[in-house]
């Protein structure tokens, strides 16, 4: 059979290539009823996430045992599933001052693909696996492999390459049963369905590939102590916005002024997390930080050893 008769063979027995039965009509309606079709399909994606919490909830772990012994957490990716995760690891270091090592996101074709299509990376079965090993992957790290359709060459072998090592390997697809689901060890598949337009998986398959990938590292994160009660006490106060959210979350945390918020976010460097220790208990800067040296940067620990020690 020619090649590319199988692939579209293979194409059509995938969930998010079929054609949805309810959006036949596309081209003969109106901008609202346009918007309202699409919408109506939107609101699958959340349902289709709560059947796969489970799965979810068993990569989180594994990703915090793997920052607990000097790991990474690795997106890989191509095409829009590959910019998910490289959007998803950037903005980790903002929002929880870790460093931009700790979560990266790699896209096939480099990151030229971030911006433009690069033709045939996605199908190159020996470069994802070369680009794990220009960052040095090893059996410490997480691999997680993002395929809408759950077929591509670069993320199965990936992820089998990873698995070799003894790495942990999670799937993030939107095709039960697909290639990639086989190649991790953890499978995370929420089944949207069909799209609204026939083959766009940037739409319902990527928002809910955007939506998991939101709560692994945000999840990871809290599991790790980078937030004390739902604030984000460890983020990097590297310019004025950011400051001024530092002095509110500091005030918010601890019942005080913004003026004495603004004093121990100065007085402590600009540490959030160690601004409110300060607050709360009293305690000197060298004092609060080493409390929470011992007590691995959880705030909620640390205070409570000073509240009932």
């Amino acid at each position: 059979m020619n090649e590319h008769i199988k692939l579209v063979s293979e194409l059509e027995q995938l969930v998010s290539e079929s054609r949805n039965p309810d959006t036949l009509n596309l081209d003969e309606l109106e901008p609202l009823e346009l918007l309202e079709k699409i919408n109506a399909e939107d609101h699958r994606i959340a349902p289709a996430i709560q059947a796969v919490l489970p799965q979810v909830a068993e990569a989180v772990d594994n990703i915090v045992h793997a920052f607990g012994q000097g790991g990474r957490l690795i997106y890989l990716g191509a095409g829009t599933s590959g910019r998910l995760g490289v959007l998803d690891a950037v903005e980790c270091p903002p929002t929880f001052s870790v460093s931009p090592e700790l979560v990266i996101g790699i896209i096939a074709g480099g990151d030229a693909a971030i911006h433009k299509a690069v033709e045939g990376a996605e199908d190159d079965i020996k470069l994802g696996i070369a680009d794990l090993k220009r960052i040095n992957f090893s059996a410490k790290d997480v691999l997680v492999g993002i395929a809408a359709s759950g077929r591509t060459p670069y993320v199965t072998h990936a992820l089998s390459y990873a698995r070799e090592l003894g790495a942990a390997t999670v799937a993030v697809t939107c095709n039960p049963g697909s290639a990639v689901t086989r190649c991790a060890e953890i499978s995370i598949c929420p089944v949207v369905g069909p799209e609204v337009l026939t083959g766009s998986t940037r739409m319902k398959s990527g928002t809910a590939q955007k939506m998991v990938l939101n709560m692994l590292t945000t999840a990871s994160m809290i599991r790790c102590g980078k937030v004390y009660q739902n604030l984000m006490v460890d983020v990097s106060a590297s310019n004025q916005k950011l400051y001024a959210r530092a002095v509110r979350i500091v005030a918010e945390a601890t019942g005080c002024t913004l003026q004495e918020a603004s004093e121990a976010v100065q007085k402590t460097g600009h540490q959030t997390k160690l601004a409110i220790l300060h607050v709360v208990t009293g305690l000197d800067i060298s004092s609060g930080q080493q409390l929470l040296d011992k007590h691995h940067g959880r705030l909620r620990s640390a205070i409570l050893e000073v509240n009932h020690g």
